[in-house]
């Protein structure tokens, strides 16, 4: 039978809206509080539930936790017990972080974690990495444990921009005690370390030897237990690759500079390399293209910081511009000469994130010089060489130059 709707309903909604919301809050009250033995009939059909699954062996289990669930969180009480070492990987969600410190005893369900992290503002901020946790921890500990820095087994490095290849074997050398030798070894091969093929290609049509130079992003690592040259390399890789995607520095430098990414790594890096300070890489990447893409009479980048990266490639001591002789800075043989027609064979160093965007979107401009001005190292920019000679005369008051 279908009953007939209270003819005052719609005329008297809300009146009647709010008793009816009481009574319905009112029975809610109840069954919390266990009247009428709502609640224990409940836990009663549950737990029958239970005896039954138990006979289903280890398929259920996973309908055992949902059950549980039903009753409430499963969650332990106060810091834990004994100690013990989680491993959460790179890029892990809150709830895979849940999962792996369930499985190992940390947490008491992963709903508890899980709550615990939601409740938390700051649990954004866990990183991965390994942590020394306690078993039998609350969810709220757990959170908490992980954002303490004192938890985390830091076994990692920190590679700073701008560093050449050959420096940074060096620096991976002296931290891990890899021999430098094993890493120029497992460098000879970027595709096999994940450096995509693509990127070895050039507007200009020059044939490309594969180079790891530019690849090793600069930043603070956490190596994995063991690490080999070719695991650590290969991470270096994986990050520059990653940075590259956030930026989306691929679509962009095609399709703004109408040039090869590997052509805008190029010029990331002779920025890194010649900026002194992050709001000149822009302006200094603005430069390079204007010489070796616009009007500069020789289209070529007459930088010294290439006739130095050939002197450290071909194992020699590296110098200060005013150290070079004539025969460096005008050596037409040299693969880096500053007199090279277009741009150099590959990137003369390791760019960071602010070089790879200033070479990605750099300031408009018709710069073709440029001088450092003071020792906070900023530089003055100038469109013609008569102005350039001035922005020298002021380098040289400062004793700059």
């Amino acid at each position: 039978m279908i009953e007939e709707l209270d003819p005052g309903f719609d005329t008297d909604r809300g009146e009647k809206g709010r008793h009816r919301r009481g009574y319905v809050r009112k029975r809610q009250r109840e069954r919390q509080r266990g009247s009428g033995g709502g609640r224990g009939k409940t836990v009663l059909a549950l737990l029958l539930t239970l005896t039954l699954l138990g006979g289903l062996g280890g398929g259920a289990y996973y309908g055992f936790e949902r059950i549980q669930g039903l009753l409430g969180t499963p969650d332990y009480d106060g810091s834990g017990t004994e100690a013990v070492t989680v491993e959460i990987p790179e890029g892990a969600p809150i709830a895979a972080i849940a999962v792996t410190l369930y499985e190992a005893g940390v947490v008491k369900s992963t709903k508890a974690f899980v709550n615990a992290a939601e409740d938390n503002s700051q649990s954004k901020n866990i990183q991965p990495g390994r942590y020394e946790l306690r078993k039998q921890m609350s969810g709220e500990y757990a959170v908490a444990a992980m954002l303490d820095p004192k938890n985390r087994v830091v076994n990692g490095l920190t590679v700073p921009e701008g560093r050449t290849a050959k420096s940074i074997y060096k620096l991976l050398a002296e931290e891990t005690e890899i021999p430098a030798e094993e890493f120029e070894a497992a460098a000879k091969d970027p595709l096999a370390l994940g450096v995509p093929e693509w990127w070895f290609k050039r507007t200009d049509d020059r044939k490309v030897e594969p180079s790891i130079e530019g690849f090793l992003f600069p930043d603070t690592y956490e190596l994995p237990p063991d690490p080999t040259a070719e695991s650590i390399l290969a991470l270096m890789v994986e990050r520059f690759l990653t940075v590259a995607e956030e930026l989306e520095f691929v679509d962009r430098v095609q399709n703004e500079r109408q040039i090869a990414p590997y052509e805008a790594l190029i010029v990331a890096s002779l920025a890194q390399a010649e900026a002194g300070t992050p709001e000149d890489l822009g302006k200094v990447a603005r430069v390079a293209y204007n010489r070796v893409y616009g009007e500069f009479d020789c289209n070529c980048l007459e930088m010294d910081v290439t006739v130095n990266y050939y002197l450290e490639l071909t194992g020699q001591e590296t110098k200060t511009s005013a150290e070079m002789t004539q025969d460096e800075l005008l050596d037409t043989d040299s693969p880096y000469s500053r007199k090279l027609r277009g741009l150099i064979p590959t990137p003369i160093n390791n760019p960071g994130r602010l070089a790879l965007e200033g070479a990605m979107d750099p300031p408009p401009g018709k710069w073709l010089f440029f001088v450092a001005i003071n020792k906070e190292g900023e530089s003055a920019f100038a469109e013609t060489y008569e102005e350039q000679l001035r922005n020298e005369a002021k380098a040289r008051e400062a004793g700059v130059i």
